[in-house]
C-alpha cells in the first residue's frame, strides 16, 4: 500500500513538473509573439512617419528622412531575402553572416541620423550631409549585392531544374508515344523481298545453262519434275507412256 501511495506521488509530482514547463513554454512562445507583433507595428509606425516626412520636408529633415528610409528599406529587404534564401540553399550562411556585419554599420547610421534630426543646428547637419549620403550609398549598395546576388543564384538553380525537368518529360511523352516511332511495315518488307527474288530469278534465267549443261546441285534435291521456273507457274506433268 506505501508503494501504491509513493508511485501516484511521484506521478502527481511528475505531472506537475510537466504542466509548470508546458506553461512556461506557451507563455514564453506567447511574450514572444507579442515582442514581435510590438517590433513589426513600431516598424510600420516608424517607416511610414519617415515616408511621410520625406515626402511633406524639404530641406536637411527631408533629405535626413530619405536617407534614413532608403537604408531601412535596403536592410530589411536584403535581411528577407537571405533567410529565405538559407533554408534553402546552405552556402547563403557566409553571406548571411556578412550581412550581419553590414548590419551593425547600418544600425550605427540609422541611429546618427536619428540623432541629427532632432538637431536644432541645421547649417552644421547640412555640412554632415555629403557624408552621410556617401556612407548609406556604401551601405545599401553592399546591401543590394547580396540581395541581387542571391537573387540570381536561387534563379538559376530554378532554370537548371526547369531544364533538366523539361528533359526529362520530353524523354517520358516520347517513351508514352512509342507508337509513332516509324517501323517497316510488313507489307513492305514482302514487296521488297519479292522483288529482290524475282530479280534474283531473272538474273539466274539470264545467267541459266545452257542446252546439255548441268547447273549447280541444290544442298537439298529436289524432284526435277515438280521444279518450276516462277511461283505463277503450274507444275509441269510427267509425261506418260502407253
Amino acid at each position: 500500500m506505501e508503494a501504491v501511495i509513493l508511485i501516484l506521488g511521484l506521478l502527481f509530482v511528475a505531472f506537475m513538473a510537466l504542466g509548470v514547463y508546458v506553461s512556461v513554454k506557451v507563455i514564453g512562445a506567447a511574450k514572444r509573439g507579442v515582442d514581435r507583433t510590438i517590433t513589426q507595428a513600431r516598424r510600420t509606425v516608424e517607416e511610414t512617419t519617415l515616408r511621410a516626412k520625406s515626402y511633406g520636408q524639404v530641406g536637411v529633415a527631408g533629405e535626413l528622412a530619405q536617407l534614413r528610409l532608403s537604408l531601412r528599406t535596403s536592410m530589411r529587404a536584403t535581411q528577407e531575402a537571405l533567410q529565405a534564401g538559407v533554408a534553402e540553399d546552405a552556402s547563403l550562411s557566409e553571406s548571411l553572416g556578412l550581412f550581419q556585419r553590414l548590419s551593425v554599420h547600418g544600425r550605427e547610421l540609422d541611429d546618427e541620423l536619428k540623432r541629427l534630426e532632432r538637431e536644432p543646428d541645421r547649417a552644421t547637419v547640412a555640412s554632415l550631409l555629403p557624408g552621410l549620403k556617401q556612407r548609406t550609398e556604401r551601405i545599401t549598395h553592399s546591401a543590394e549585392s547580396l540581395r541581387w546576388a542571391a537573387r540570381d543564384r536561387a534563379r538559376q538553380f530554378a532554370d537548371d531544374d526547369l531544364a533538366a525537368l523539361n528533359t526529362q518529360i520530353d524523354v517520358e511523352a516520347g517513351a508514352l508515344r512509342h507508337w509513332t516511332v516509324e517501323e517497316p511495315s510488313p507489307g513492305a518488307g514482302a514487296g521488297a523481298g519479292a522483288g529482290a527474288d524475282a530479280s534474283g530469278r531473272g538474273g539466274d534465267r539470264a545467267r541459266g545453262p545452257q542446252a546439255g549443261e548441268e547447273g549447280p546441285e541444290a544442298l537439298t534435291a529436289r524432284d526435277p519434275r515438280a521444279q518450276t521456273g516462277y511461283p505463277w507457274q503450274k507444275a509441269v506433268r510427267p509425261e506418260t507412256t502407253n
